[in-house]
């Protein structure tokens, strides 16, 4: 009899043609870190932006992406998967596929746009379409900035429809000191909603609550010696 294999969480990674590449990529890195399966979309306006914003030149076919970016995360063979944008038989774009969560990001808002109207006409929007139809997990990070009326409505469309909105809206209350612990802060987030353990910032009131169990524990030990020297 074989030994049960371990589970292994598979996430659907998809980038698009918005700003904020380094969020997606970052994002990916971590999910491959923790183990999980990755099966990566990107559109040919997010190639663009990647080779905008960073240093990584990704190439065209599926396949040699998938091995270059297998490589550049230092990933296990068997965790990454890239589908081109009109591969139909990929798991995501069948709601008789895998029941994995889905995360645009970023999402630009013609994606936003295709979502909230039904258009499937690329992969990544069959996928996004088939989250929202099996009601499975979809999260959007949009980063644009101002948002029109048109942007606004299709968001409130796709809350409405089960979705998750997301925005690259970084916090500073844990005081960044680079780019990356900006990147982080946003990708923190949506790894706290794939239910995916992190420690690329610290939980809101941890820092006092261990203040408080501190200075609970220093003051059980005062108590416990001056109970020891009046005896």
């Amino acid at each position: 009899m074989t030994e049960a294999q371990p589970h292994r969480v598979t996430v659907n990674l998809a980038l698009t043609g918005a700003s904020g590449a380094q969020y997606g990529l970052r994002l990916l890195q971590c999910l491959l870190a923790a183990g999980c399966r990755v099966h990566f979309m990107i559109s040919k306006a997010a190639q663009v932006v990647v080779a905008t914003e960073t240093e990584l030149r990704l190439p065209g076919r599926p396949e040699a992406m998938q091995s270059y970016l297998v490589e550049h995360f230092g990933a296990a063979s068997d965790q990454l998967l890239v589908f081109g944008r009109e591969d139909w038989f990929a798991p995501p774009a069948s709601g008789s596929g895998s029941r994995a969560p889905l995360v645009i990001c970023p999402c630009s808002t013609g994606t936003l746009s295709a979502l909230a109207t039904g258009a499937s006409n690329n992969l990544i929007e069959r996928a996004g379409d088939v989250a929202l139809k099996e009601r499975r997990q979809l999260i959007l990070v949009p980063r644009e900035a101002p948002y029109s009326e048109v942007h606004l409505d299709n968001m409130l469309r796709l809350t409405r429809m089960g979705a998750t909105i997301m925005p690259a809206s970084p916090g500073f209350y844990h005081r960044p000191q680079s780019i990356e612990d900006l990147v982080d802060f946003v990708v923190a987030r949506i790894l706290d909603h794939l239910d995916q353990p992190q420690d690329l910032m610290p939980r809101w009131g941890q820092q006092r609550l261990d203040r408080k169990l501190e200075r609970a524990e220093t003051g059980s030990n005062e108590a416990a010696r001056q109970d020891k020297d009046d005896l």
